[in-house]
C-alpha cells in the first residue's frame, strides 16, 4: 500500500518538505547537509554560514545562523553568496567564510563537486537499508521475518543479505547540475536479483534502459563498475538485492564499494582518510592504504610502522603480535627440470610471512628433498637435449616420450592441448591469487604444479580465490570434420578431486561470458567432467578455488585443496598433435600423397577404403568421431534422422499397444512451443516465485526450440521464439525452464534453467477442446517430488489417437426396393483425431423375404409335419393297448379278479385279432355316471368286439 510520507531535504539554507509516495510500507526521512559548512575559527564559534536557496536566475546569498536560537545579536549581515553551478577543483573544498576555494589538508581528500563513499565500517551517514516484501500478507506477518535482513558493512565493502528478502539500500543527494553516480560491485550468483534504479521526488522513477536498471553477473572475485547518469534535482538512488532459494542452496551475496556521486556543484568540506589509509600531500583527491607491517589511524598524514615482533597486512589500521610458526605457514613445490632432467621437492613460507620462527613452539622449515626423475612430456611435445619441452612442429605427433613423427599418408594429426603431467606451467595457463577485501595475495601464485598433477596454492588467508587460466586461441575442425553441419567444435575435459574440511569450492568458468559453467562444494572424489563448446571463438577457461567464503585473520583450512590431474581440449586452432587420424581419400594419388578431403555431410570414413559412406538411415554422426561406421549412431525411438544425419528429432508421431490395440498419436499440431506459467510459490519467507516452462515438443528440426532467457525485464516484450544469440544468457532445448519473481514496477526478473526430459506419453488425456497444459503429480501438487523431475499432463484434442476402423461401427437400414444402404458412424464418446476417415455411404441389392426368414419358415413346416407324424404314431399306439385291455377285462371271473397276464403286450409276430370299436361315443355326462356306478359295485361298459370269426356283445 502507497503511503505519503514527508521526506525532509536539509539543502543549502533551506528545508525542502517533499511528499514523496513510496511504493512500500515504510517510513523514512532523508537527511543530506552536503553543503553545510561550520564555521569553527576562533573567532567567530558561535555561529556557521549557509547558502539560501537558488533563486530563478541562479543566485543566492550567505547567511550567518547561531548554534543557539533565540541569540542573534552581533550577527555578519548576509552577503551574496557564490552562482549556484560553482564548484571548488578537485582536491579543494569551499571555505565558507571567505567563500574562496581552500585545497584540503594531509590525511583528508576532496572530489572538489562530488561525493565518495568507500570506508563501510558502518553504513555512512544518508544511507538506509530496507528490507520489504514484494507481496506483504494481508495481515503483514511476513514483513517482521525480514526485520534481520540488511546490507552489512564489512569493512571496505558492502554486502547483501543471502536470504530470501528484498532488501533496498537508499540513498537520497540533490544535484545542482547534471551527474552521475557510479559504484563497484561483484555479483557472481545469478540465483540472487541486483537492480539498480533511480527515482525522482514525486517517487517516480527515472527512465532507464534494462542495461542500466539490471546489473550483469561478474566472475568470482573480479569487481566491475556500473555507472548511471543523473538529472539536476532531487535523485532517489536504489540499490536492490532479492534472493531466491528454490534449490536449497546457498547464495552468494553482492557486494558494493567506491559508490562516488557526481553533480553536487560543491563540497563545504573535504573527507578524512580512513584508519589504515593517509594521504601525505594538501589537495589530495583520494587515500593511500598503508603498506604491509605499518598502521594508521582516521585522517592521517602518514603510516607508523610496527614494531619487529607485530606485523599487518596493507591498509590495516592496528598491528598485531606474531604467532609461531606452524605446518600451515609453509607449503611445498617441485622445482623446474634441470640439464639433468631432474627435480626435486623444495618448501617455502607462505607469504607474507606473519609468524615468528625463533620463539617456543615454533617450527622450522623442513629441508629440501631429494633429486627426482622428471616426468615426460605432456603429448604432442618433445623432449630436448636440456630436458626442456617444446610443441611438435605443425603436420607431426608425439606421445611426449619419443620425438615428432610426420603423420602417414590417409591420416592428419588431431590437433588440441592434453596436459597430464605438471613439471612446469604450460605457457597458455596462468595462475593468480585474488581476495575481495585486500590485496596481499595479489603476487602470489594460486596453483603450485606437483609433478603428475597441479595443485591449489596456499594463498594469503582462507577466503582467498586461487585461480587457474587457460587460454584458447579458437576451434578448427580437422580436415575429416570439416563438412559436418553440428554444433560442436570442441571439447574441453578435465579430472579433478577435492579435499576439504569447510565449506570449499570450486568454479569452473569461461570468462568470455563471465559466467559459471559448473561448480562443486565440499569434498569430492575424482572424477570427470566435460563441456562442449558450440561457437567458434577465442575463449579462457578458469578454475577458481576458495577455501572458505568467510573472511578470517587466522588460517585455519591451508589443507583443504584441489588437485587437477589432467586437461584436454580438442580442435584447438593452432594447437599440438599427440596422435593421428584417418581422413577420407579422394583417389590412389591422394592416397599416395596423404591429401585428405572433408565428407559431405551426414558421411562416415570407410575404415577399408578410407572413402566417405554415407550413413544408413535413421542414424546420426557423433560430433567427435567420423571414422567407420559406428560412428553412425542410431537415433532413438520414436525419432528419425535429418538428411545431415547431423541430429534426431521427432516426427511428432507416437504408437502405444494397450489391450491389443496399438494407438498412433499424430502430435504436429503441438509442434509450436508452449508455455505453462505455475504458481504464485513463496520461499520459506514468503518472497513470491512462479516458475515458467517453455516446451518444444517436437525438437528443433524446423520448428523453434523451446528457449529461457536470462535478464528478462518485460516478458510480455519479449519473443521467446525469437534467435537466443541476441541474449547475452539463453538456454535452447526441449524444454527449459525460469524462475521468475515479480517486481514492484510490473516487470520480471528470469533465470533459466534448462531441463532434461523424457517424454512419457503415456499418461496423455485428450478429453477437452480447447489446449491445457499443466504440471500434474498424483503424490506432490506442485509436479515434481524432488525439483528435478517434473510430470506434465498436456490436455488438447489434438493428443487423441489417430483414428482407425475400431473407432467407428456401420448401421445397416432397411431393404426398400430391393436396395439396402449402409451408414458409417463414430463410436460415442470419440476419442480419436485425423486418421481414418469415414468410409462414405453404401448401397446394395437385396430380397423382400430375407434369407433367415426362409430358413425360419422352412423349419417350421418340418416341425409341423413331423409332430402330426408323432401324434398319429401315439394315438394308433392307444387304441392297441386299449385293446389289449378289454381282453383282460372279458377274461376275468365273477368275482371281478384279473387273470395274471403273462405280457400285457403282443408276443413276438402275433397279430391284433380283433378290433375294438365304440358302438356309440360316451358323453361327458355318461362318463361320470358310469363312475359312479363302478363306484357302487354296479357297472358295465358295452364295446363292439368285431373278430374275423363272429360278432358279438360282450358285457360286464
Amino acid at each position: 500500500m502507497a503511503i505519503q510520507s514527508p521526506y525532509a531535504f536539509s539543502l543549502w539554507g533551506s528545508s525542502l518538505s517533499l511528499p514523496l509516495s513510496l511504493p512500500l510500507s515504510f517510513s523514512l526521512t532523508f537527511s543530506l547537509s552536503l553543503s553545510l559548512s561550520l564555521s569553527l575559527s576562533n573567532t567567530h564559534t558561535y555561529y556557521y554560514y549557509e547558502y539560501t536557496e537558488c533563486d530563478s536566475v541562479g543566485s543566492r546569498w550567505r547567511v550567518a545562523i547561531p548554534h543557539i536560537l533565540g541569540t542573534c545579536s552581533a550577527l555578519p549581515t548576509p552577503t551574496r553568496g557564490t552562482d549556484c553551478s560553482f564548484s571548488c577543483a578537485v582536491g579543494e573544498f569551499l571555505e565558507m567564510s571567505a567563500q574562496q576555494c581552500t585545497p584540503c589538508a594531509a590525511g583528508s581528500y576532496s572530489l572538489g563537486s562530488g561525493v565518495r563513499f568507500d570506508q563501510w565500517d558502518t553504513i555512512p551517514a544518508g544511507f538506509t537499508s530496507l528490507a520489504t516484501y514484494m507481496d506483504p500478507g494481508p495481515s503483514g506477518e511476513e514483513s517482521q521475518a525480514c526485520n534481520s535482513s540488511s546490507w552489512t558493512p564489512q569493512g571496505v565493502y558492502l554486502e547483501s543479505s543471502r536470504d530470501e528478502c528484498t532488501v533496498s539500500l537508499v540513498y537520497a543527494v540533490h544535484l545542482e547540475q547534471q551527474g552521475s553516480v557510479s559504484f563497484s560491485y561483484q555479483y557472481p550468483d545469478n540465483n540472487i536479483f541486483f537492480e539498480f534504479y533511480v527515482q525522482n521526488e514525486q517517487c517516480q522513477e527515472m527512465a532507464q534502459t534494462d542495461d542500466q536498471k539490471w546489473i550483469k553477473l561478474t566472475t568470482n572475485g573480479e569487481w566491475d563498475t556500473h555507472t548511471v547518469n543523473l538529472k539536476s534535482g532531487t535523485n532517489i538512488l536504489y540499490w536492490r538485492t532479492t534472493g531466491i532459494l528454490v534449490g536449497g542452496k546457498m547464495v552468494k551475496p553482492v557486494l558494493l564499494r567506491n559508490i562516488q556521486i557526481e553533480g553536487v556543484a560543491y563540497t563545504s568540506e573535504c573527507f578524512p582518510c580512513r584508519p589504515g589509509w593517509f594521504s601525505s600531500a594538501p589537495g589530495s583527491s583520494s587515500c593511500q592504504p598503508c603498506p604491509r607491517n605499518t598502521s594508521s589511524h582516521k585522517g592521517a598524514a602518514s603510516c607508523t610502522p610496527c614494531p619487529d615482533t607485530q606485523y599487518s597486512h596493507e591498509g590495516w589500521s592496528q598491528c598485531k603480535e606474531r604467532p609461531p610458526c606452524s605446518e600451515k605457514d609453509y607449503f611445498q613445490i617441485h622445482t623446474a627440470c634441470d640439464s639433468e632432467g631432474k627435480t626435486q621437492v623444495m618448501y617455502r613460507w607462505v607469504e607474507p610471512r606473519i609468524c615468528e620462527e625463533n620463539v617456543t613452539g615454533a617450527v622450522a622449515l623442513p629441508p629440501t628433498g631429494e633429486r627426482e626423475a622428471c616426468p615426460p612430456c605432456n603429448p604432442g611435445y618433445y623432449n630436448t637435449d636440456d630436458s626442456t619441452c617444446f610443441p611438435c612442429p605443425p603436420g607431426t605427433h608425439s606421445d611426449g616420450t619419443s620425438v615428432c613423427e610426420e603423420c602417414p599418408a590417409g591420416t592428419e594429426p588431431v590437433l588440441g592441448y592434453e596436459y597430464k603431467w605438471w613439471n612446469v606451467l604450460p605457457s597458455n595457463m596462468k595462475t593468480s591469487c585474488f581476495n575481495v577485501g585486500n590485496s596481499k595475495c595479489d603476487d602470489m601464485n594460486g596453483w603450485e604444479v606437483a609433478g603428475d598433477h597441479i595443485r591449489s596454492g596456499a594463498g594469503g588467508s582462507d577466503n582467498d580465490y586461487l585461480i587457474l587460466n587457460l587460454h584458447v586461441p579458437g576451434f578448427k575442425l580437422p580436415t575429416s570434420l570439416a563438412g559436418m553441419t553440428g554444433t560442436e567444435f570442441g571439447r574441453i575435459t578435465f579430472v579433478f578431486e577435492t579435499m576439504c574440511s569447510a565449506d570449499c569450492e570450486l568454479y569452473f568458468m569461461m570468462v568470455k561470458s563471465t559466467t559459471v559453467v559448473e561448480s562443486w562444494e565440499g569434498s569430492k572424489e575424482r572424477q570427470s567432467y566435460t563441456h562442449i563448446m558450440t561457437r567458434n571463438a577465442s575463449v579462457s577457461y578458469t578454475w577458481a578455488f576458495q577455501r572458505t567464503n568467510q573472511a578470517q585473520d587466522v588460517r585455519r583450512y591451508i589443507s583443504d585443496v584441489v588437485i587437477l590431474y589432467s586437461v584436454s581440449v580438442t580442435n584447438v586452432q593452432d594447437g599440438v598433435a599427440s596422435a593421428c587420424r584417418a581422413c577420407a581419400l579422394l583417389s590412389q594419388s591422394s592416397q599416395r600423397s596423404g591429401s585428405c578431403i572433408p565428407c559431405p555431410a551426414g558421411f562416415y570414413i570407410d575404415r577399408d577404403t578410407n572413402r566417405c559412406q554415407e550413413c544408413p538411415p535413421n542414424t546420426y554422426l557423433s560430433g567427435h568421431h567420423t571414422y567407420g561406421e559406428d560412428a553412425c549412431l542410431p537415433c532413438g525411438p520414436g525419432s528419425k534422422s535429418n538428411k545431415e544425419h547431423s541430429r534426431c528429432y521427432s516426427d511428432c508421431s507416437y504408437s502405444h499397444t494397450e489391450h491389443n490395440r496399438t494407438l498412433t498419436f499424430d502430435l504436429s499440431s503441438l509442434s509450436p512451443v508452449a508455455s505453462l506459467t505455475i504458481g504464485p510459490s513463496f520461499t520459506s519467507k514468503g518472497t513470491k516465485y512462479l516458475h515458467v516452462f517453455n516446451v518444444s515438443l517436437c525438437g528443433h528440426q524446423g520448428k523453434m526450440a523451446a528457449v529461457c532467457t536470462d535478464n528478462v525485464t518485460d516478458l510480455a516484450n519479449k519473443d521467446m521464439g525469437s534467435d537466443s544469440t541476441q541474449f547475452v544468457n539463453s538456454v535452447d532445448s526441449f524444454i527449459c525452464q525460469s524462475t521468475i519473481i515479480p517486481c514492484l514496477h510490473n516487470d520480471y526478473r528470469t533465470v533459466p534453467q534448462p531441463l532434461v526430459v523424457i517424454y512419457d506419453l503415456d499418461g496423455i488425456n485428450a478429453s477437452v477442446e480447447l489446449d491445457a497444459i499443466e504440471l500434474h503429480s498424483y503424490a506432490c501438487p506442485a509436479g515434481t517430488c524432488d525439483g528435478c523431475t517434473f510430470h506434465f499432463l498436456w490436455e488438447s484434442g489434438s493428443a487423441c489417437p489417430r483414428c482407425t476402423q475400431d473407432d467407428y461401427h456401420q448401421i445397416e437400414g432397411a431393404c426398400k426396393g430391393g436396395v439396402q444402404v449402409t451408414l458409417s458412424v463414430w463410436n460415442e464418446p470419440k476419442l480419436c483425431t485425423k486418421g481414418m476417415s469415414l468410409p462414405a455411404k453404401s448401397s446394395a441389392p437385396c430380397e423382400a423375404i430375407a434369407l433367415w426368414l426362409k430358413v425360419g419358415v422352412g423349419g417350421g413346416a418340418f416341425l409341423a409335419v413331423l409332430l402330426v407324424s408323432l401324434t398319429f404314431y401315439f394315438w394308433k399306439k392307444n387304441k392297441r393297448l386299449e385293446y389289449k385291455y378289454s381282453r383282460l377285462v372279458m377274461s376275468a371271473n365273477k368275482e371281478c379278479e384279473l387273470p395274471v397276464a403273462d405280457s400285457c403286450a403282443l408276443a413276438e409276430g402275433e397279430e391284433p385279432e380283433d378290433d375294438v370299436v365304440y358302438s356309440h361315443k360316451p358323453s361327458l355326462l355318461g362318463k361320470l355316471r358310469a363312475i359312479a356306478n363302478k363306484r357302487e359295485g354296479d357297472s358295465s361298459e358295452s364295446v363292439q368286439l368285431k373278430s374275423s370269426q363272429s360278432e358279438r356283445w360282450v358285457w360286464g
